[in-house]
């Protein structure tokens, strides 16, 4: 081969590295469904149409792994679709442990337990956050998100609904432990009542002397007051992992999604 031919050829490959380098580096998965339609649109529980396609699962795991990966950027929320799929199946296997229990209603004892978090795992605080242009990108404003959950306007997050009363009817005490402050009591009750929930045993909410707490330590201390009356705590469900951490560990947990804030 001419010393020309060898240089064209070299010349061409670099031209394609090049080429592919720039292709990776601009790629976006959301790019790659621009344009598609979707073969079946339903509507949320929040009144937004949502996609719903047999590639879903295989999109959102896609879109996870290239956002890691860095592949995506720029992008504000985690796709509304990609959300409320993480928390079906979340739910579907919460749903999949129950039927491996002892407890059924004609079995309970009354000491059967199933704790519950309340913000982003039965109440939704995506509103607040998209309202508010937050979602993670400045550092919350405690006053105004109080203000906020007085108001008792929270969405229940979706399939949960359907989870608490699955939960119940089996005849698990549920118990609602929350790092929200005492005096939103009221407003709690009524938000969760008009969300779709009731007939749980107890809700627990932050006193002074809880405050004084870390979360992570206030809500260990109410799982150690449960067994020590007696109760055997099945599961856990939370959307943050301080809702798990410390000791007595419970049976099982189940973590909910949750890409919009971080609390120790």
């Amino acid at each position: 081969m001419s010393r020309m031919a060898k240089s064209l050829v070299l010349s061409l490959t670099l031209a394609f590295l090049f080429i592919g380098m720039v292709s990776a580096r601009d790629w976006n998965i959301l790019n790659q469904f621009k344009g598609l339609k979707p073969t079946k649109t339903t509507t949320s529980q929040k009144g937004v149409a949502t996609l719903k396609d047999p590639n879903l699962t295989g999109y959102c795991e896609s879109w996870r792994i290239n956002v890691e990966l860095h592949n995506i950027r720029d992008f504000t929320v985690v796709p509304q679709e990609c959300y409320e799929d993480d928390v079906e199946r979340a739910v579907d296997e919460a749903i999949l442990y129950l039927g491996k229990t002892c407890c059924e209603k004609k079995k309970c004892d009354g000491m059967d337990a199933w704790i519950f978090d309340i913000d982003d795992t039965l109440l939704s605080t995506i509103p607040y956050h998209k309202s508010n242009g937050c979602f993670g990108g400045e550092q919350l404003n405690t006053t105004k998100f109080e203000e906020w959950q007085s108001w008792g306007k929270a969405p229940a997050v979706p399939n949960m609904v359907k989870l608490f009363h699955e939960i119940r009817e089996r005849g698990f005490k549920i118990f609602l432990v929350s790092s929200r402050k005492e005096y939103l009591r009221s407003a709690t009750v009524e938000n969760l009542i008009e969300a779709g929930y009731h007939g749980w045993s107890n809700l627990l909410l932050r006193g002074e002397e809880e405050e004084k707490k870390s979360v992570t330590q206030y809500k260990a201390d109410v799982r150690t007051w449960l067994t020590s009356l007696g109760y055997k705590v099945w599961g856990v469900m939370g959307a943050q992992w301080n809702s798990f951490a410390g000791c007595p560990v419970p049976k099982r947990t189940f973590k909910l999604p949750n890409s919009i804030y971080y609390i120790a």
